[in-house]
């Protein structure tokens, strides 16, 4: 009997690979269902059977006991910098924290906060963070606030690079934008355009997707990341849309998610994003749309009747104070609900956690609202948004996509039934290995292509530079001690 220590971190394990567990989440035409005792048995990056003990021939057989065989965890609003939101968590308001660029900080002109090499740095620790917790397929997401204006092709090349090295399925390009809210006053934000600059980074997100679509055995896809709506010109957008069609991919646009986007769209449009979308005719199912918070019934009619996905963030949108009004009305909808987890800790057990208890408390008598419907969000919720029906499920001919989940530890004790077991619990921290296309990505707290316990340190020292640089781009700039005080006054003397 082999183990999974016995594997290749990184590597296709040669010949057939047969994984058995006391649970399986198998898939049938009507959706997951639950294995006990089940097997997967999977072979140079496919699912060659999922069911009770397979008959044929194998190369190894690994025996994972009290655990759970799922099928990989998508995220689609995926951290990949090192998360400036953990500041606003205490410190608000946001304009008064560098989270809008003061006009003093545009006057003198923006510029990279980072290096080449720390952009390249934050996305693969940030890989290796979604790697831990289960994740296997990714659309990245990162802040443009410390930017000089927006992602660069450049550090897009080197993320496809990490991405494949690590073993993470994703789906990028570099993020763009037409313009970007000025702070002229304390609580008083304009927007400034910039078109042929939001235009010209449509070009090299273009560009990059031509030349990175399928590579690396299909672990690298292109998706348009147009920045926030209210960045936006109606003329980028539509250049968007078609250049979505013509390379057939997704466009995730950042709308219906805060109050200050909602009053620069009603100043600028007269409506709400959703609504001036629909009626420029560019809503489809090829849009995802992150958060919906503060989505009103006519923009939930817009996205129901035009298919596009939502992209749910539980945890960061209920630490800022708001939740989506609910999960389940949206589903009851028909509108198709995907996860993402936009925030650190990169853990996408605690965001389902997080998104049943507010999905409750937004509306107790709404259907769907179930553990088992918000496995269903992260893995075939995701899966459907991309337009994909082999990755999200376990069945045979499907990616060799795949997630361990312990059910033996502490925090899992009593256990019951295994998902809601498991999103009871709340922590990724129980995740075993992480397998994408069938190659070891991740084994027991270990990740191919970095070595995590030095990535920790390097990441903290690179956050506290950035943190550092925060006058600079603040209201009046103010010290760093009076952006972010402790929590507690912090005491100096050591005398009792």
């Amino acid at each position: 009997m082999t183990t999974l220590a016995e594997l290749t971190l990184g590597a296709q394990p040669p010949g057939r690979t047969a994984l058995t567990a006391d649970w399986v989440l198998g898939h049938t035409e009507s959706g997951h269902c639950l294995i006990p005792g089940g097997e997967v048995v999977f072979e140079a990056g496919r699912i060659l059977h999922v069911g009770q003990r397979f008959e044929g021939e194998v190369a190894r057989r690994i025996s994972l006991g009290r655990a759970l065989i799922s099928p990989g965890l998508i995220d689609l609003d995926a951290l990949s910098d090192l998360d400036t939101t953990v500041l606003s968590i205490d410190h608000n308001p946001g304009w008064a924290k560098g989270r809008v660029w003061p006009r003093s900080y545009v006057e003198r002109g923006p510029y990279e906060m980072y290096s080449p090499e720390e952009l390249a740095f934050q996305k693969r620790y940030a890989f290796a963070q979604l790697l831990l917790n289960g994740i296997t397929t990714a659309a990245p997401i990162a802040s443009l606030f410390y930017r000089e204006w927006a992602e660069t092709t450049a550090e897009f090349t080197a993320a496809a690079e990490a991405a494949a090295e690590m073993g993470l399925r994703v789906y990028l390009s570099p993020a763009y934008r037409a313009g970007g809210m000025v702070l002229d006053a304390p609580g008083q934000m304009s927007p400034v355009f910039d078109e042929p600059r939001g235009m010209a980074g449509l070009d090299d997100a273009i560009a990059f997707i031509t030349a990175q679509q399928g590579r690396h055995n299909g672990l690298i896809n292109g998706m348009l990341a147009p920045d926030r709506v209210e960045t936006c010109t109606a003329p980028l957008l539509k250049r968007t849309m078609d250049a979505a069609r013509d390379l057939d991919c997704r466009v995730r646009l950042h709308m219906a998610q805060g109050a200050m986007e909602v009053q620069t769209v009603q100043a600028l449009h007269g409506t709400t994003a959703p609504d001036w979308l629909a009626r420029e005719g560019l809503l489809s199912d090829r849009i995802l749309a992150p958060h919906a918070t503060n989505a009103t019934e006519i923009d939930l009619t817009h996205y129901a009747e035009n298919g596009v996905s939502v992209i749910h963030c539980p945890l960061v949108s209920a630490r800022g104070g708001s939740i989506l009004r609910s999960f389940g009305s949206l589903r009851a909808r028909g509108i198709n609900i995907a996860m993402g987890t936009d925030t650190a800790p990169a853990d996408m057990l605690l965001n389902l956690l997080t998104g049943l208890m507010t999905a409750r408390i937004a509306d107790p008598t709404a259907p769907h609202q179930q553990s088992a419907d918000f496995w269903d969000a992260a893995t075939l919720g995701g899966a459907r948004a991309l337009g994909r029906s082999d990755i999200g499920c376990l069945k045979p001919g499907a990616c060799a996509d795949i997630a361990i989940f312990r059910l033996d530890d502490a925090i899992m004790t009593p256990a019951i039934d295994p998902i809601t077991t498991l999103i009871a619990g709340g922590s990724g921290k129980v995740t075993q290995a992480t397998f994408v296309d069938g190659r070891l990505s991740m084994c027991e707290g270990r990740v191919a292509g970095i070595d995590i316990a030095t990535a920790q340190s390097r990441a903290q020292a690179q956050f506290d530079g950035l943190r550092a640089k925060y006058p600079e781009r603040s209201w009046q700039h103010p010290p760093v001690a009076e952006l972010f005080p402790p929590s507690y006054p912090i005491r100096q003397d050591t005398q009792p």
